[in-house]
């Protein structure tokens, strides 16, 4: 039995009006299935995955120009090949936006840059016309990359849509980012065109970032145009094209129309080795994926929508989700913590939002930061509540039924960036326990495995998914062979995705995420691999070598130590240690500062020269140091002593 105390239930009124409810319905007349519970609906869709594939094409009513000659050819994983000979454009799908008029409210922008500011459904569509008529006259054509470099407003979504309409590849980074680690992004695709903004408000100040982005701009070599987005009334770029003037040219709204599998946007997931991971995602795997979700987040034509995301987290593509399904989107390109933590609060209540979603994280800091919202504000639009980016605890949950609504229906999800989609997520038709993730999402086959591959229940396991997903990464980009593809996910469960992290299940269902199980650093949502922090940190004449992990584990308060080896022992002081955060806010980006800078003398290293991150961390994690690594694998087993050392006095300190 479930022991963890239930906090909220669905009415039976809100129950049987959910999108999910109208799916199981729809199933029942359409198909003749009838579901006694979900976890049989769930069952049905990660078994027979053809049909029920088929079934979210034919309930959302997606747009196809052709049909496909079968839904799936081989179950296989990676390679399997969805919907082959179908013909379509995601882009074309997201601005059909079902079930509103042209005059519906589509999006709303709170830009700390910009002002308010809103767009009608008409307004975008024109807009997207506009810029797609002039990225055409600039060549670009299907399979060309269009990258930009923008917050999270209209021009990121306009851009995009513009892109994709023509079949281009799109790719994104928030101007925060160094332009290093852009770069390192950038340089694997050769973008075409480069969209980008090089300055804007945050915090009440302002931020420049002109040098960076004339260095992004400089090592583009294959950059034909580059558009600029002004922020203020400084002078554009020499040789920039003006983004003002290309919105409000009459054109006709057109989409080419690509293979299922033709390539949408490249987004990128770091692994712990080399440049960051370049994920191509495909047309119809996203389009499927995407709307699936609304029967998870219950979105309608009459949600109001916000999540609180940078422009480089895979929860800002999840808005396009929204958009497809007719929803208001409000895009939030604030600090949400200036003047106060009210701010986003008082937004969300001011527009009426009806759904807000943040990374677990934000939600901590309004816990601690003291504030009620619903004891001063109007949040009675506000009947639903997101969360992921990393585990949510029970004290999250009390929050939030204290401080925001006794009634509101909670629902956590975890995915990821790899597949750009949700693993375990929300069920409105659920009663929502503590601490707990409701439901695995339909047509994903997430179990946790032991290190043997056996399926565990009620205990602590590797998040897996064991039959195939339209969304999953059609190639990395540049990887040939395929070996770093098959290497990042297939290589621990032959034929089985292992997703880097730690999950348990109840046997009803429900999940709990722990964090990650991999090197991965994961801070407050946003994915980046050690190797970024690395290039940052050892390129300074004062480290030798470095190490860092990331300590998140739920329950246990987010810690990310950084281990470095100096070229002169002893010369750790205050001087260095903030020549080394400078350095990775320079190259990487602020939010990566480690929480604590240690000095050792050696990083622990395999007989083959690799850093024991994934050992290392599960030893600060409270691991047995006899268990975590076998000392016979390193070529230098001493330098594990002082980290033993160290784990010891964070533990009983």
């Amino acid at each position: 039995m479930n022991e963890n105390p239930i906090l909220w239930t669905p009415t039976s009124e809100r129950a049987e009006a959910s999108q999910l409810a109208a799916y199981q319905n729809w199933l029942k007349q359409t198909k003749g299935l009838d579901f006694d519970s979900y976890n049989a609906l769930w069952t049905w869709s990660t078994t027979d995955l053809e049909a029920f594939w088929q079934s979210i094409c034919d309930y959302f009513e997606l747009k196809f120009s052709e049909p496909a000659s079968t839904v799936l050819e081989e179950r296989k994983m990676p390679g399997a090949k969805w919907f082959p000979g179908a013909k379509l454009n995601w882009a074309e799908n997201i601005l059909a936006a079902r079930g509103v008029e042209e005059d519906h409210q589509a999006l709303i922008i709170h830009s700390e840059t910009f002002g308010r500011t809103e767009l009608s459904l008409g307004e975008l569509r024109a807009q997207v016309a506009s810029l797609a008529a002039h990225l055409r006259d600039m060549g670009v054509g299907q399979g060309d990359r269009v990258a930009a470099i923008l917050p999270n407003t209209e021009s990121a979504i306009i851009a995009c849509l513009a892109a994709t309409s023509l079949g281009a590849i799109w790719s994104l980074c928030a101007p925060d980012m160094g332009h290093v680690a852009i770069l390192d992004r950038f340089r694997q695709i050769k973008p075409k065109v480069l969209i980008y903004q090089d300055s804007y408000m945050h915090g009440g100040k302002e931020i420049s970032r002109k040098d960076e982005m004339a260095k992004v701009v400089a090592d583009l070599p294959d950059l034909q145009s580059h558009i600029y987005v002004a922020a203020n009334d400084h002078p554009h770029p020499t040789g920039s094209v003006a983004w003002e003037g290309l919105l409000h040219r009459p054109a006709e709204l057109t989409f080419a129309q690509v293979d299922f599998d033709h390539p949408l946007w490249i987004v990128y997931s770091s692994g712990t080795t080399g440049n960051p991971k370049p994920i191509v995602h495909g047309h119809g795997g996203i389009l499927l994926e995407g709307t699936k979700q609304s029967l998870h987040l219950d979105l309608s034509p009459s949600s109001r929508f916000c999540w609180l995301t940078s422009s480089g987290w895979i929860m800002w593509n999840s808005q396009f989700g929204a958009m497809g399904q007719g929803a208001t989107v409000m895009l939030y390109d604030r600090a949400p913590n200036y003047p106060d933590m009210l701010d986003i609060w008082r937004r969300v209540a001011d527009e009426k939002m009806t759904y807000f979603g943040a990374g677990a994280a934000f939600f901590t800091a309004c816990a601690k930061s003291g504030i009620t919202p619903d004891a001063t504000l109007d949040l009675s639009a506000l009947v639903s509540l997101g969360a992921t980016g990393s585990p949510m605890t029970s004290d999250g949950y009390d929050w939030i039924y204290r401080a925001v609504s006794p009634d509101i229906w909670l629902a956590p999800i975890s995915g990821g960036t790899d597949f750009g989609g949700a693993f375990v997520a929300g069920n409105v038709m659920l009663p929502v326990r503590a601490g707990e993730m409701q439901a695995r999402v339909l047509g994903n086959a997430v179990r946790a495995f032991d290190p043997f591959g056996a399926e565990l229940t009620g205990e602590v396991g590797e998040l897996v998914c064991t039959e195939p997903l339209p969304s999953m990464p059609l190639f990395f980009w540049g990887d040939e062979d395929g070996s770093r593809l098959f290497e990042s996910y297939f290589d621990t469960y032959p034929g089985i995705w292992r997703h880097g992290d730690w999950i348990s299940f109840t046997s009803e269902g429900g999940s709990v995420i722990y964090g990650r199980s991999d090197a991965t650093i994961n801070r407050r949502g946003l994915r980046l691999g050690s190797s970024e922090i690395y290039q940052a940190v050892e390129v300074l004449a004062e480290i030798q070598d470095s190490l860092v992990v990331d300590l998140e584990f739920l329950g246990k308060e987010s810690f990310m130590p950084l281990f470095v080896v100096l070229t002169q022992p002893g010369s750790l002081d205050n001087t260095l240690k903030d020549k080394i955060k400078t350095s990775i806010r320079q190259f990487v980006s602020a939010r990566f500062v480690p929480d604590e800078i240690i000095e050792v003398p050696e990083i622990p290293r395999t007989l083959s020269g690799k850093k024991l991150e994934v050992p290392v961390k599960k030893l600060l994690l409270g691991g047995d140091p006899a268990k975590v690594v076998n000392r016979d694998s390193m070529v230098n087993p001493d330098s594990f002593d002082v980290f033993i050392a160290y784990a010891n006095d964070r533990n009983t300190s």
